[in-house]
């Protein structure tokens, strides 16, 4: 699959995304648009000393049986007035419940990340998801499945010549892989909750595995304050650059919806 063929797909799902919740608008058990919108700062250590500015949308709309879910982020940062950090990330799934806890989904993500090595990621995939706890304070959800994932690795320059010549040209990687999710949360009250986020998309080309541990307060019945600690690792970087990276990030939430 090329990456223009990835974007006709993923213009496709965009329009059937929008087109759902615009038939769903007449029936009367859709429960509307909900999640939140962050703004944070942070500082980054690994292929990257910086601090850091970020935006983040996490917004899904349920609609009968049927899920869908939008999440993007942006991350941008600066040392000593030189661009240090620029990656963008977006994603879209949709769900659809098979019974009072498994489900079936399929998902979309890109990733572009200026200083990773690679020119972007994507990952195609589906697959089933159980709720194996669904109380009122603690809620953990599991899913996977297989998929295609797409790797555009960067051209390496020796620039100690002048012009700088190319070492490795730019190359595609495609590969049949897996994806696996885990979403823990729980309410310790009204005010304060915590959430732990794992991510993993496996190939035989390399594997990423992503761990967002965060506690939230509430500070107002639409705001909230985070503290939020992530870890990427690689397990197969591009030469030069360290397997792993960590982001601690504060942030201020706001929420709307359920």
């Amino acid at each position: 699959m090329t990456f223009s063929q990835f974007f006709k797909l993923a213009a496709f799902a965009g329009a059937m995304t929008l087109a759902m919740p615009a038939h769903a608008q007449d029936d009367e058990s859709s429960n509307g648009w909900s999640g939140e919108g962050s703004l944070s700062a942070g500082t980054t250590t690994g292929n990257t000393e910086t601090t850091d500015l970020g935006l983040g949308l996490d917004v899904a709309r349920e609609m009968n049986v049927w899920t869908v879910g939008l999440q993007a982020t942006a991350d941008y940062g600066e040392t000593d007035g030189e661009e240090t950090k620029n990656r963008v990330f977006l994603g879209t799934n949709l769900d659809r419940q098979i019974n009072d806890r498994l489900f079936g989904f399929g998902q979309l993500t890109y990733e572009r990340d200026e200083f990773s090595g690679f020119e972007s990621r994507a990952f195609i995939g589906g697959g089933l998801g159980y709720e194996i706890l669904a109380g009122e304070a603690t809620q953990w959800t599991v899913r996977g499945g297989p998929g295609l994932k797409i790797d555009e690795i960067e051209a390496v320059l020796d620039t100690t010549v002048t012009p700088a010549t190319i070492l490795t040209p730019a190359s595609t990687e495609e590969s049949f892989g897996a994806t696996a999710q885990s979403n823990y949360a729980h309410q310790f009250n009204d005010n304060v909750a915590f959430t732990n986020d794992t991510s993993i998309v496996y190939a035989d080309t390399s594997t990423q595995i992503g761990n967002i541990t965060a506690l939230t307060a509430t500070l107002t019945n639409a705001l909230s304050a985070r503290i939020s600690f992530e870890v990427r690792h690689d397990t197969d970087p591009v030469d030069g650059f360290e397997d792993t990276d960590t982001i601690s990030r504060v942030s201020l939430v706001y929420g709307f919806g359920k």
